[in-house]
């Protein structure tokens, strides 16, 4: 049974996994395909071509960040902030699940998407069309529109934060077959997070808000960062997604 087979591989939800594969089959050998793929390591989303997120099918094509349950806290208080005709900016786009979320349930927002992996950027491009949103290739902030900088209400930034000693330690499903540019933080797992921290200011309107997720352990320098960056920090968890996220607003009287 294509169940005991998963098991044997140490899938953990097998019984589910085995129920999704077969029905995204079309043909017997198609699932044999999948179910060997599987077993050999590849991660299911990969497999399948979507992830489901925020109850959203996100399509992730391979070497693809796959998102991840715990960022719809992210995605939530984001959505909570915002409002129609915002202006929102997502950094690391990866798949474009967190902005495409954001565009579904909020009507008529500009959104930016932007990811130096071209694979990603093509990834997102398939997220976003029909969201009039629009997809960069390139390093952070480079190449989004000078007119955008003090425009910004909205900015995600779902940021690589794993400390470059600590991928050894991550689930082979991710060490192996996600980009890593996706999960390489440097030294303390927060080079990419200072970057982004330290320039938002330029972009975000006065009273706009910056969203990243981190580990519990990062939160005291994530929030120093972020004040030195002229950001107002605000940590806000949930046990239930064992979620961490930091939430920087820029002063509405700070000068740009």
């Amino acid at each position: 049974m294509i169940e005991n087979k998963l098991r044997a591989a140490g899938c953990v939800f097998a019984e589910d996994e085995a129920s999704i594969l077969i029905s995204a089959a079309r043909t017997t050998a198609e699932l044999d395909d999948m179910v060997n793929k599987r077993v050999a390591g590849f991660p299911l989303e990969h497999i399948l071509g979507w992830a489901e997120f925020c109850g959203l099918r996100i399509t992730v094509d391979a070497g693809v960040f796959i998102p991840r349950r715990r960022t719809e806290l992210l995605v939530r208080h984001a959505i909570s902030l915002a409002q129609s005709e915002s202006v929102v900016v997502d950094l690391c786009c990866g798949s474009g699940a967190l902005g495409a979320v954001i565009a579904v349930n909020l009507e008529w927002i500009e959104l930016h998407a932007v990811d130096i992996d071209p694979v990603a950027v093509s990834c997102a491009h398939k997220n976003i069309t029909g969201t009039n949103g629009h997809v960069y290739e390139g390093d952070l902030y480079e190449p989004l529109p000078s007119t955008l900088r003090n425009r910004v209400d909205i900015l995600i930034a779902n940021v690589p934060y794993v400390p470059t000693e600590s991928i050894k330690l991550l689930p082979p499903e991710a060490r192996i077959y996600e980009a890593s540019v996706a999960l390489h933080g440097g030294k303390d797992g927060l080079d990419v997070m200072r970057r982004v921290a330290t320039d938002a200011t330029l972009w975000l309107v006065p009273g706009g808000h910056l969203f990243v997720e981190t580990s519990e352990r990062q939160v005291p320098l994530v929030v120093e960062i972020f004040a030195l960056s002229g950001l107002t920090p605000q940590v806000v968890t949930d046990e239930v997604l064992e979620a961490t996220i930091v939430i920087g607003t820029r002063a509405l009287s700070q000068l740009p």
